[in-house]
């Protein structure tokens, strides 16, 4: 392993988690903020009512993307196992 491989995949992973990161965080950040006007709208502050749509979203999401995501986390780890083998 050479000295710059370390530090190539660590910023080629660094940028993948936030790529196949960043569709589910703006999900959830738009759910939030939907939420978050409607409880403003409403006065109702329960935590609950907050928390239940953005999970939802998530895992919405994450079904969505899930196929996605899987396909780029293995492309890496078998780009980075080539990579650390020599060859």
């Amino acid at each position: 392993m050479s000295v710059p491989l370390p530090g190539a995949l660590l910023h080629e992973g660094l940028v993948l988690v936030a790529t196949v990161g960043s569709p589910v965080f703006l999900v959830m950040l738009g759910v939030g903020l939907g939420m978050g006007i409607l409880q403003a709208a409403t006065q109702i502050n329960d935590a609950s009512v907050s928390f239940l749509p953005r999970a939802a979203a998530a895992a919405i999401a994450m079904w969505l993307f899930g196929g996605w995501i899987m396909e780029r986390f293995s492309g890496f780890i078998a780009r980075a196992i080539v990579a650390m083998a020599g060859r």
